[in-house]
């Protein structure tokens, strides 16, 4: 005789899909998105690889960063890269934007965490300089499509909760390059409290520059590390 189906609610299927993608997301190490007097800061507390980058260039003035599993968010990247760059050649440059990209995203996951068999375990930030500080612009998005307008700093993966605390107390507008890395660090080095401060070499670091005329994605390698 067989057995009738057991029935879950949509409410616990949900709820049930969250808690599975914010446990993956939890697992992974952080990243750290600030401004700063001249663009936008982006580290990544990333050891384990030199070549699988959580932070990387999207287009002239957009930059990406991700956590949770690599093979998901790598999908995302590919796919803003491509939505980018059609975008701008269908029109013009400047109607590419970190708004109507974290839109596309936002869709993205939220169809992948209501539709699909399992939903992804991403936590990602799109972030745009402006020409000016005022128009510098940090999106953050996560497993079920949600997005926030962040104003200025946030942190994503790990105990993001107590990190975006950390930012939240000791960021300030227009701090320069090297504060901005130091806090960052120290932020990122909560994940071991009472330790010391992660290894620079453990460190993926690049910045989005105000000053440039079109390609603002620059990856920071030695100088920043030995001087902050």
């Amino acid at each position: 005789m067989s057995q009738p189906p057991f029935y879950v609610s949509p409410e616990q299927v949900m709820a049930d899909r969250a808690d599975f993608a914010r446990a993956g997301i939890a697992r992974g190490r952080s990243v750290c998105v600030l401004g700063y007097d001249e663009g936008i800061l982006l580290v990544a507390d990333n050891p384990s690889s030199r070549s699988l980058n959580k932070i990387s260039e999207i287009y002239d003035r957009i930059a990406f960063a991700a956590v949770g599993k690599y093979n998901e968010f790598e999908n995302l990247r590919v796919a803003g890269i491509r939505y980018a760059d059609l975008r701008g050649y269908s029109y013009d440059r400047s109607d590419v934007t970190a708004r109507a990209l974290a839109n596309a995203y936002a869709q993205t996951l939220g169809t992948v965490f209501t539709q699909d068999q399992k939903p992804y375990e991403v936590e990602i930030v799109v972030a745009e300089v402006g020409r000016l500080l005022a128009d510098d612009r940090i999106y953050r998005l996560t497993y079920d499509g949600s997005v926030t307008d962040e104003r200025g700093w946030v942190a994503i993966g790990g105990d993001s909760d107590r990190l975006n605390d950390e930012l939240g107390s000791r960021w300030v507008p227009g701090m320069d390059l090297h504060d901005a890395f130091d806090l960052a660090r120290d932020v990122l080095s909560l994940r071991d409290e009472g330790g010391d401060p992660v290894a620079p070499e453990g460190l993926e670091i690049a910045v989005l520059e105000r000053g440039r005329s079109r390609r603002c994605f620059r990856r920071v390698s030695a100088p920043l590390r030995t001087e902050g």
